[in-house]
């Protein structure tokens, strides 16, 4: 009976230890912008400032090839 007060403790310990890196994370600004990265990741590929045109498409000869 005594483990399970004991494990009981640890538990409370480990989860007011948890909450409490919650608040400093929160208070420090962590969670402020959760919005943003998820619409940039949407729209990031239809701002196009010019029209890419396709390289050209350079063929390596070998020196036994003629052209």
């Amino acid at each position: 009976m005594s483990v399970i007060y004991l494990l009981i403790s640890i538990s409370i310990i480990v989860a007011v230890g948890f909450f409490i890196a919650f608040v400093r994370a929160v208070k420090g600004g962590q969670y402020d912008d959760d919005y943003t990265p998820s619409v940039r990741v949407l729209f990031d590929d239809e701002v196009v400032s010019k029209k890419q045109e396709p390289k050209p498409e350079i063929r390596k000869t070998s020196p036994e090839t003629k052209p």
